[in-house]
């Protein structure tokens, strides 16, 4: 057989290059060529891969040219630049390098924690300009200060070890961190709400979701002890930047040091010229080393993948034979929608994941069908998760994943069903695909519903009284939401009910407020898929 050929179109290290070479792959590299969305799509059909930093864009348009095109491998961990649906419609592998960068950013961090607790930059300023204010840059020693880690996972964990190494305390929030993991690390697990309280210095571990958006508000910075000394080399928008200005100024925040923002390029902030912030733009991976690393590490993983099949750090779907995949497929998509709908309810840290197979699709290939479970459950707190690492990612947070099978499924061909364990309590939904190949629930905590998925939806859990059904609709009605389906469910008559509603639009935040104001309502929760 030929040797699998693969096109590097944008500037990648000569490494990387002779990594290709050496595993027998026949390379072109051409790194302006991704600049030329013309040229690219003209000869683009000759090649199985197609390795690519930030300047080639994978467009679905290009994409329809790729008829041989078999993996994108991305040499960072951002994939804007690929239509990735396009990608996995045509059956083309999308990777990325997502922890190539992991320690150069964590040591940024530490720099950033330094530079502040000693005003470097602005020491640094002074003295060349001539001045010799040796009295004014009065710092803080490092040592014996208590460090607070907002996400512990693979940055985090990195910086708590050095961290430790100085001398420091660490203590550490994250749902996601099990206690044997903790005390591998050597770090304290606590709540938000006791980390604001005891540390000197705040640093920032943490991926942008919804639950991690301005995770540090004014209310929560409000919360911090006096003196604190915050650091963001994550995210921008995970903290509310001119609270944080506010608080600098008014001396409750001893400084801050930010090298991601709300708004970037950052050419204006709230922080920007205040006494003891530093700011970089956005420095975390730029570094020799962290360029060198994703680019062979992006060199590797489309090596093994058109030599030998095996995939790492895919961002959709994993590979499956061309006479599994009709068989598969409905199942994979029911697993990870309703993996989402038990994790976008799930607010406590996971310790188990238990996925029951009934019937039919017990006897499937399980592998795929479980680790869309396990995404489905992790992406709404781990954005990054995909279905070939949900399995490792699992395992490094501690959380226990179990299979079990049945060969009888009651009245249905198959079922599925996920339990989720988490610290507060155990979560369960089970699910089916019918003979449309749409994926459906049909049972929500033992209580029997018929409901399909849709990209926005509405869970109520109420008392079964009258009149919520007349007071819940009238008030989607006055908003405007238009209802597409209205499943309903209930274990008793007069005791615990659900209400499972398809809507047109998003559920506005106000409206969210008015239902938790029905007397039935126990709770209710937006949902997306």
């Amino acid at each position: 057989m030929p040797a699998p050929k693969v096109l590097i179109s944008d500037a990648l290290s000569p490494a990387a290059v002779q990594i290709f070479k050496d595993r027998g792959i026949d390379v072109t590299f051409d790194p302006n060529l991704g600049k030329d969305k013309d040229k690219l799509a003209a000869v683009i059909g000759d090649y199985d891969g197609l390795a690519i930093r930030s300047a080639t864009k994978a467009t679905a348009k290009l994409l329809e040219q790729a008829k041989n095109l078999k993996v994108i491998g991305r040499a960072g961990i951002g994939v804007d630049n690929v239509e990735i649906p396009a990608a996995t419609a045509r059956g083309v592998i999308v990777m990325n390098t997502p922890f190539g960068n992991s320690i150069t950013t964590a040591e940024h961090a530490i720099a950033m924690m330094f530079a502040l607790a000693r005003q470097i930059p602005s020491a640094d300023t002074s003295t060349q300009a001539g001045k010799w204010e040796k009295n004014r840059f009065m710092g803080v020693e490092i040592t014996a200060k208590t460090l607070g880690l907002i996400g512990a996972g693979n940055i985090g964990s990195i910086v708590a070890e050095r961290a430790i190494g100085l001398k420091m305390r660490v203590i550490a929030y994250d749902p996601y961190l099990s206690p044997e993991r903790a005390v591998a690390l050597g770090v304290e697990k606590v709540e938000l709400d006791e980390l604001l309280k005891r540390a000197d210095f705040i640093t920032l571990h943490v991926p942008m979701t919804e639950k991690t958006k301005n995770i540090l508000s004014a209310e929560n910075l409000a919360k911090t002890r006096k003196g604190v000394r915050i650091i963001n080399c994550a995210r921008g928008g995970l903290v509310d930047e001119q609270a944080l200005a506010d608080l600098i100024k008014s001396g409750h925040v001893a400084g801050a040091a930010f090298d991601v923002f709300s708004q970037e390029p950052a050419e204006t902030n709230p922080l920007f010229g205040l006494e003891n912030v530093v700011c970089t733009p956005h420095l975390g991976a730029s570094t020799n080393e962290a360029q060198e690393n994703v680019a062979l590490q992006v060199a590797e993983q489309m090596s093994d993948y058109l030599l030998k099949g095996a995939i790492t750090n895919a961002v959709n779907f994993p590979s499956i034979s061309a006479e599994e995949a009709p068989r598969i497929k409905p199942f994979v998509d029911l697993a990870e929608k309703l993996g989402s709908f038990l994790g976008q309810l799930t607010e406590a840290a996971v310790k188990g994941i238990r996925i029951e197979y009934e019937g039919a699709v017990a006897n499937l290939n399980l592998k795929a069908i479980s680790a869309a479970a396990i995404t489905g459950v992790l992406r709404p707190f781990l954005p990054e998760i995909n279905m070939v690492n949900s399995a490792m990612v699992a395992k490094e947070k501690g959380i226990v994943v179990e299979e079990l099978t049945r060969e009888v499924a009651g009245n249905l061909e198959s079922v599925i069903r996920i339990v989720v364990e988490a610290e507060d309590m155990p979560r369960h939904a089970s699910g089916t695909v019918f003979q449309d190949g749409k994926p459906r629930i049909v049972e929500i905590r033992d209580i029997a519903v018929d409901a399909e998925f849709a990209p926005h939806m509405l869970y109520v859990r109420n008392a079964d009284k009258p009149g919520f059904i007349g007071q819940f609709g009238s008030l989607l009605g006055a908003a405007g939401v238009n209802v597409a389906t209205f499943a309903l469910g209930r274990d008793k008559p007069g005791g615990d009910a659900i209400c499972y509603v398809s809507v047109d639009e998003p559920i506005s935040d106000e409206l969210l407020a008015k239902i938790h104001e029905i007397p039935m309502v126990k709770r209710a929760r937006r949902l997306r898929f």
